[in-house]
């Protein structure tokens, strides 16, 4: 056993979505969107921290580590745990992020999304991008796509990906799980090689280098299922930051590309359960590809996707607010926290002047309770 398997261990056991470890600190675990120090675990020096992590890394690795100062991989203590461990370097010297990546990959209905996300399986081709910032749970929304896909359809799914996260394993399909640096140089000769691989789905991490986003594109309008994901909010800005990747001169070409295939986008964000009890909630955007989305872009008109979303509710179309307000209805998150997170403010101002005067009135019968 590695000398921080303990911790690693404990982040199950507290059920921690993050392990944070740095020069000079206490370990610290992420529970439900909250920061709590690992019990027992003093301040950790940096030879300590050093021991932890150099132990489970190859001599390759710990290379890359020390020369790029960043660097991301998975590590699998057993085969009832897995974690994507990012390390760095920072003020006080060596530090890492360990995120728990569940051995069972989660099903659409069990995250609470949206059936619109559901019938993604169905498409044959064309470009889904699921949107989020860091740590809104893109890759398990997009893990649980490929396991609706692996159990639904008879496909061939390349998973190009830096580093492996959830692991599928095949059902009706067959899923080939490639690491960049380890199984392909690199994202650009995993996506160029796919073409001879007979990919019926290609699923990539985040799509930020033109030519990934260009060789994406390219396999999405001639036959192929590419999901990928962005750091962006919303879906609009999703579309923007595609175009935005490539010179000027370039943009009009892209524009037309992806108003041709695009056919689907999430925007999600985690959003604490109400009175914090349990893990946090995907609130998701889903925009469907459309003639009228097409149009849009082409158009340089995304600023009318909102308004698009709206009209297009009873095809399973939804904007952030509509989520939000669904999940207050429905008591999974607390109104003040979606308001805070909508764009229009003053569709949940009602929602939190009932919540502040239900909570006068229960601390009112509580006071009276004690006298």
């Amino acid at each position: 056993m590695a000398l921080i398997d303990p911790l690693l261990m404990g982040m199950v056991a507290n059920k921690a979505s993050d392990l944070h470890l740095q020069v000079g600190q206490p370990p610290k675990y992420k529970v439900h969107g909250d920061l709590f120090l690992a019990a027992g675990f003093p301040a950790l020096p940096k030879e300590e921290v050093e021991r932890l992590l150099f132990e489970i890394l190859s001599h390759e690795q710990r290379r890359r580590y020390e020369a790029e100062l960043d660097f991301e991989f998975a590590y699998a203590p057993s085969n009832e745990a897995r974690f994507r461990c990012n390390l760095f370097h920072q003020r006080t010297g060596y530090a890492a992020t360990f995120r728990a990546v569940p051995t069972k990959v989660p099903t659409i209905e069990e995250l609470g999304l949206p059936p619109a996300i559901a019938k993604i399986a169905e498409l044959r081709s064309g470009l889904v991008l699921v949107a989020g910032p860091a740590g809104s749970g893109k890759t398990t929304t997009v893990a649980a796509i490929v396991d609706q896909i692996n159990r639904t359809q008879k496909r061939h799914i390349i998973a190009i990906e830096d580093p492996i996260e959830y692991v599928h394993v095949d059902a009706k399909s067959a899923v080939s799980h490639r690491q960049v640096g380890t199984h392909t140089e690199s994202a650009v000769t995993a996506l160029r090689a796919a073409r001879w691989q007979d990919a019926d789905v290609i699923v990539l991490g985040e799509m930020m280098e033109p030519e990934v986003i260009s060789l994406a594109l390219t396999a999405a309008s001639t036959g192929t299922l590419v999901i990928g994901t962005l750091p962006t909010n919303s879906a609009a800005k999703a579309m923007d930051r595609i175009i935005d990747a490539f010179p000027p001169a370039e943009q009009n070409q892209v524009r037309g590309t992806l108003a041709e295939c695009l056919r689907v986008v999430v925007a999600q964000q985690l959003v604490k359960r109400k009175e914090g009890q349990g893990p946090r909630v995907p609130v998701t955007e889903v925009l469907l590809g459309s003639g009228a989305l097409t149009m849009m872009i082409r158009e340089r008109k995304t600023d009318g996707i909102v308004n698009l979303m709206q009209s297009g509710r009873a095809q399973g179309m939804q904007t952030m607010d509509d989520a939000l307000e669904r999940c207050v209805k429905d008591g999974r998150i607390a109104a003040e926290e979606a308001y805070m997170r909508a764009l229009d403010k003053h569709r949940f101002e009602h929602y939190v002047v009932a919540a502040q005067s239900a909570a006068q009135v229960a601390a009112r019968a509580g006071g009276a309770q004690q006298h």
